[in-house]
């Protein structure tokens, strides 16, 4: 029953609300300074590319912007399961939370992609195998977020859009193997969990900066769209009126 309850304390919206608005001000007080420091490794401390001079540079926002784009999904079809195997409205909440900030990184990480293959590859856009599954990304993002926006009702909302994002998790692997299965343009994977990482530690240690400012910032941002969704559908809620009044008398007070 202890368990049980450790669990899914944190399902309750209320609790979640609660939780989430005092973890909100670390995540910005933390992804400010990483994010400054991974730019300023990146732009100024790693040394130039023997190959691509410093149009190279591009990667410590693109990199880290793509494996974003492919982990946010993710966890947003994690949670969309979730929320349809057990009914959890909370769950519903955080995948739906999670989507905008997911096509913003696929997004940044197409537009950093043009920028960086104009000077390496002599053209803005290919249609290869990992662009295009990167572009289907952004579509399946949008996808989900006009689903569930198009359907009055919100339950049936977030069913149709949680369908949508479990079967769009099958384009994940294609993103991640596409440099191994097919012929492309695209260099292979820098970084791996089985090899030993084949840049300078400066660019490493900077990609990795960048990459924890995304995360705070990415949690940063989709507590604060979880709250907003919370205190919406849960408005009839009696925790939600106590909230606005207490927060009226506060106002009232100052």
């Amino acid at each position: 029953m202890t368990e049980r309850f450790r669990w899914f304390t944190f399902a309750a919206p209320a609790r979640f609300h609660a939780l989430a608005g005092r973890l909100i001000p670390w995540l910005w007080a933390a992804a400010a300074p990483l994010a400054a420091a991974g730019l300023y490794m990146g732009f100024f401390v790693a040394p130039t590319d023997a190959q691509q001079g410093e149009s190279y540079r591009i990667i410590f926002i693109h990199v880290p912007a793509a494996w974003m784009s492919m982990v946010i999904y993710l966890a947003m079809a994690f949670w969309a399961a979730v929320g349809w195997m057990f009914n959890a409205r909370m769950a519903f909440m955080l995948a739906h939370a999670l989507a905008p900030t997911g096509a913003l990184f696929t997004f940044l990480a197409l537009w950093t992609g043009a920028l960086w293959g104009k000077p390496a590859w002599g053209t803005w856009w290919v249609w290869d195998a990992r662009l295009t599954s990167e572009l289907i990304l952004l579509f399946l993002y949008l996808g989900y977020i006009a689903l569930v926006a198009a359907i009055d009702d919100v339950r049936r909302g977030d069913r149709a859009g949680a369908l949508l994002a479990i079967v769009g998790a099958v384009n994940i692997p294609i993103i991640y193997f596409s440099v191994r299965w097919w012929n492309t343009l695209h260099q292979g994977a820098t970084i791996t969990m089985t090899a030993a990482p084949k840049m300078a530690t400066t660019m490493l240690t900077a990609m990795l900066l960048m990459t924890f400012a995304f995360w705070a910032y990415t949690f940063a941002v989709v507590f604060m769209r979880a709250r907003a969704l919370v205190l919406e559908r849960e408005s009839h809620a009696d925790w939600v009126r106590d909230l606005a009044t207490r927060s009226r008398t506060r106002e009232e007070q100052s």
